[in-house]
């Protein structure tokens, strides 16, 4: 469907994505039976897939007690799709459901002290949410005009074809990944490209992108769990020695590491699959080789300077397109909203690792694990 570049880091995967990408799970009543008295949570339709999905391993107390939007209870079900939490897309939609209608936002109070996550950290700000129905319309239009040069999983052909039919691994592609909502399917469809009816892509609806952005996400979200992709695979498949070369080259890691400095036994600590998740996501809690260590992940520092007014250091709490929020050296919590003639400065001791994830090839990714298992 689309021949723009892939992107080059197995974000998708890892988002891994591993994924990728975590945040404190929702915690419900394990119950396998009728509710007890005091049950916190209220019978109304989708609370036995609640209780199916997330019972088991968790507990309810802590829903009562908090209310959030749609969108952020999504992001809360998808963290914990990406830890391994089992079920359908529709049993999914339904505990959104359940959790959205019946634990809303409450109402504004005084500021609540930090909520430590253990490492964790929530993943993209604009993360889409999938809407099942729209992601089947889009699986109709994707065989139909798609699936020839992409793939029955949209990634790739799985059969030989000519090398002008032989389309991109949509999972790992660039427009896909940053799309939302057909945001940049769009633009990319209306420029033209071939579909297998040879109707031009240029006449889809907007209904229509919106739909494929669905379904495409839909199958990108899909690597982050129980599917054919979401298991560990061996990952030494790359040369130490070109590794070592990327180590101490072009990827300019020995600037702020060392093989016998904070790096030596690290093979030790970590098995290949963690290692590699911890260079590319240096900031996600891992689990070695044994019972893992102190989550030592260094702060982002963000300095704030309201207009006309002096500037706000401290640790950052959150950030997106619209609010901004710090704790300072005292403890105390700060937050705006993110106006054009507020500055907002960041200091990510981890931003050369994030800029890094646009340059990686596979090839290097893979030499790196191999040489990292070297440091023994």
């Amino acid at each position: 469907m689309m021949d723009e570049p892939y992107m080059r880091a197995s974000v998708s995967a890892l988002l891994s994505l591993a994924s990728i990408f975590a945040v404190s799970a929702v915690q419900l009543y394990a119950q396998r039976a009728a509710a007890p008295a005091g049950d916190p949570l209220p019978d109304a339709p989708g609370k036995a897939t609640v209780l199916k999905l997330c019972g088991t391993c968790h507990s309810a107390n802590i829903v009562a007690g908090r209310g959030s939007t749609r969108e952020q209870w999504s992001e809360v079900i998808a963290s914990m799709i990406g830890r391994g939490a089992k079920g359908t897309d529709a049993e999914f939609a339904q505990v959104t459901d359940y959790l959205a209608k019946n634990f809303p936002p409450k109402p504004a109070g005084p500021a609540a002290p930090a909520r430590r996550t253990g490492g964790f950290s929530m993943g993209p700000n604009d993360k889409q949410v999938v809407d099942p129905e729209a992601a089947a319309r889009g699986k109709t239009i994707y065989v139909t005009e798609c699936v020839t040069c992409h793939g029955p999983l949209a990634r790739g052909p799985s059969g030989p074809l000519p090398e002008n039919q032989k389309g991109a691994d949509l999972v790992r592609s660039e427009v896909v990944l940053h799309d939302r909502y057909g945001s940049t399917l769009g633009p990319f469809f209306k420029k033209g490209h071939p579909m297998q009816s040879g109707a031009a892509s240029s006449n889809l609806t907007g209904t229509q992108v919106a739909d494929l952005s669905h379904y495409l996400h839909q199958r990108v979200y899909d690597t982050l769990r129980g599917g054919a992709y979401s298991k560990v695979l061996n990952v030494v498949t790359g040369d130490p020695k070109a590794g070592e070369a990327y180590f101490n080259g072009a990827g300019k890691c020995s600037q702020c590491h060392s093989p016998t400095g904070d790096l030596a036994g690290i093979a030790r600590k970590y098995d290949p699959p963690t290692l590699q998740t911890k260079f590319l996501f240096p900031e996600t809690a891992a689990f070695g080789r044994g019972r893992g260590g102190p989550n030592n992940n260094k702060p982002v520092i963000v300095t704030v300077t309201p207009a006309g007014g002096a500037p706000v250091k401290g640790t950052l709490e959150k950030i997106d397109d619209f609010n901004v929020s710090l704790r300072d050296s005292a403890g105390e919590y700060h937050s705006w909203k993110r106006t054009p003639d507020l500055k907002v400065e960041q200091d990510d001791p981890y931003a050369e690792h994030h800029a890094l994830l646009d340059q990686y090839t596979d090839k290097n990714m893979h030499d790196i694990v191999a040489y990292l298992e070297t440091l023994k």
